[in-house]
């Protein structure tokens, strides 16, 4: 049995969390915690993820979920909070799986630092599809001419707070590092005026509205063709399992930065 805390319960993926581990074999969460700010504390988080009753309350005390000895923390609260979850579980000795993105350049230390003291992983994207997307897009970059341009155009609800995504990040990052180049030094944020396009260029277009949940495409267009590489999440609960399952596989594992990659044993294309 795989014993879980959750931050950032009270939110739309700490929910989906809640529900999918119900409906998991092997996993039992021992903690569920959110902010002051989210109103929920004390709720019971059955109640708050459309459940009966699960006799288990949303509290803003980590320190104290961390005594439960779990095997695994869990965060999606908000990239700000993650700072605070990462202190808290390496002083604990506890595996850390990061789901939230929108993180500054500041936080790539932390985490390296954290990773020589506990297994962790921060995903952009815990799906099962975005990872095989992630090694394709890496490997067409690295096989395409030069002169096909790169364009990267996502979408996702209207309250989404950071733009691009985190997974087009890690799109445009695969595609850089397919041509051998940072993505910092080629991307194209946006566009305006009348500037033509750039060579080498990785172009970003965000979209937000309605309910989204997620629309990731990366265009390859050459001369006379393209090459369209994209996924689709119809259902928030696609990244539920595929955290469940990330968390589950980074129990007990030696200290180090992992990746979605490691758990579904993918080698690159």
């Amino acid at each position: 049995m795989t014993k879980l805390v959750i931050v950032g319960v009270a939110g739309r993926m700490g929910q989906a969390l809640i529900r999918e581990s119900r409906l998991a074999s092997g996993i039992e969460v021992v903690g569920a915690l959110d902010s002051l700010r989210s109103g929920r504390i004390g709720e019971d988080v059955g109640e708050i993820a459309g459940l009966p009753p699960l006799g288990l309350s949303v509290s803003a005390d980590l320190a104290a979920a961390l005594k439960a000895a779990p095997d695994v923390v869990i965060d999606f609260s908000h990239a700000s909070g993650v700072p605070t979850t990462l202190a808290a579980c390496v002083e604990h000795g506890v595996p850390l799986f990061v789901g939230t993105t929108g993180f500054g350049p500041e936080m790539s230390s932390a985490f390296g630092a954290a990773a020589s003291r506990i297994p962790l992983i921060v995903a952009a994207n815990t799906s099962l599809g975005v990872t095989l997307l992630v090694e394709l897009v890496r490997s067409a970059a690295a096989h395409l001419p030069a002169d096909f341009d790169i364009e990267i155009v996502e979408a996702h609800h209207r309250l989404k707070k950071d733009a691009p995504s985190g997974t087009a990040l890690a799109l445009g990052a695969a595609a850089a590092g397919g041509r051998g180049v940072e993505l910092q030094d080629v991307a194209a944020w946006a566009r305006h005026g009348e500037a033509p396009r750039a060579a080498g260029e990785i172009g970003f277009a965000v979209v937000r509205g309605g309910d989204v949940v997620g629309e990731h495409r990366v265009i390859f267009a050459g001369t006379g063709e393209q090459l369209i590489l994209e996924h689709r999440a119809t259902d928030r609960a696609i990244f539920a399992r595929g955290a469940l399952a990330g968390a589950v596989w980074l129990a007990g594992r030696a200290p180090g930065r992992y990746t979605m990659r490691d758990v579904v044993g993918l080698s690159s294309v």
